[in-house]
């Protein structure tokens, strides 16, 4: 079986009554950041939250009587899980799933929640990959893979027809790549339908393994790495999904951790969308000038959405840091009453927020008369931080910046 508009319309076909069309709008706020016209392609929108139903469904579909008695199952660092658990219950076939201790537990708590058997062994999708393959020895189910099987890439190729059915001038569809099924699908479908479209992919650069096989012309496994986007930390491509990436995928580049996360909070903040690292990464990349294509009408596919609240609270603090819009910083106070009130009243008149204010137990250098208060403020720009501190030292305080809560 080969992976060809045919068999991707065929997908199409076979998921219409399950998958949601999702979501494709165009960002204002994006494209004058980055100087492309930027539409946002939104799977998170998706059943499950992710994309993989679409390829998940389309495999299971694909399986006899027999087959589907003896169950399916599947490895994941959490989205195929969730899509397979999904479609499997779907069918009544009992599902599976071997997942990495390192995936999320919003990705595993909703992958049980779909009707699967969850196993958790290794750290990374390698693993728990080899973990599944054992399973599947000792039962004689059918193995889904999550990204290395042509029905899986045709049902994830059914993006690229939904993209190019609303938006026919589409200069380039810039997609995540772990294990290359996704990219692959999209890629086939959309060239077929448009040759000179461009297909970019994004990959997280502490574990880019398809931008390493490309360079060496070659498969090349990858050290196991923890990635803020776990969906497409995949230490080896699969080598059916490696065939088509070469040659239909125009380029590969690659984003940092600290680039995901910002990702991650620029969709947020500007256009109210949850998505997980994996999801982020393609809006990192246009956000990060990774893509040359000035000028070009670009589809950013935001893949997923599953990521855990406590993580999304975490980058928010981080970011906002590194933004320098949430400031720390240490005030000498004179241990005399209207002191405390004096430096509140002084930091609110610049329309800055205290987040937390806390008293140093380390005594003052100036002696017992004294005190040190931490503050942690939130500001709407640099600019208001930097009037905030020079208002506080013109007053008379001592700052010290650059302070840990």
């Amino acid at each position: 079986m080969e992976l060809n508009l045919d068999t991707i319309k065929k997908a199409q076909n076979n998921i219409k009554t399950v998958v949601r069309k999702t979501p494709l709008f165009y960002s204002s706020t994006f494209s004058r950041k980055t100087g492309y016209e930027v539409y946002l392609k939104c799977e998170n929108k998706q059943k499950t939250g992710a994309f993989k139903l679409r390829g998940a469904y389309n495999k299971i579909v694909s399986l006899t009587e027999e087959e589907r008695k003896k169950g399916v199952i599947a490895s994941s660092a959490g989205n195929h899980a969730q899509g397979v658990a999904y479609a499997a219950t779907a069918f009544g076939i009992k599902s599976t799933i071997a997942m990495p201790k390192t995936a999320p537990q919003a990705k595993v708590m909703a992958t049980k929640g779909y009707g699967a058997e969850v196993v958790q062994h290794g750290e990374v999708y390698d693993e728990c990959y080899e973990k599944a393959l054992e399973i599947q020895k000792a039962t004689g189910a059918t193995f889904v893979h999550p990204f290395n099987d042509i029905h899986v890439m045709a049902g994830q190729g059914t993006i690229a027809l939904e993209i190019l059915e609303e938006i026919e001038d589409i200069d380039a569809i810039i997609v995540p790549i772990g294990g290359g099924g996704l990219i692959s699908g999209i890629a086939v479908a959309a060239k077929s339908i448009k040759p000179d479209i461009k297909i970019i992919g994004v990959q997280s650069a502490i574990i880019a393994s398809t931008k390493a096989s490309l360079e060496k012309n070659e498969i090349v496994t990858l050290p196991g790495a923890k990635s803020l986007a776990d969906g497409i930390s995949v230490k080896t491509p699969g080598d059916i999904a490696f065939k088509y990436i070469r040659e239909y995928v125009d380029e590969v580049v690659t984003v940092t951790e600290d680039e995901i996360a910002y990702g991650i909070f620029e969709l947020i903040e500007k256009t109210k969308v949850i998505a997980e690292g994996a999801g982020a990464s393609t809006v990192a990349a246009l956000l990060t000038n990774k893509i040359n294509i000035k000028g070009k009408k670009v589809v950013a596919l935001i893949s997923g959405g599953n990521i855990d609240i406590a993580m999304i609270s975490k980058i928010i603090d981080r970011q906002l840091i590194m933004l320098k819009r949430r400031i720390r910083f240490k005030v000498e106070l004179q241990d005399k009453i209207g002191e405390f009130e004096d430096v509140i009243s002084n930091i609110v008149s610049t329309g800055a927020n205290i987040v937390k204010a806390r008293q140093d137990t380390n005594w003052s250098e100036k002696g017992l008369e004294y005190a040190n208060v931490i503050f942690e403020v939130e500001v709407q720009s640099k600019e208001q931080g930097d009037k905030l501190l020079k208002q506080l030292s013109e007053k008379g305080y001592n700052i010290q910046t650059n302070i840990c809560m």
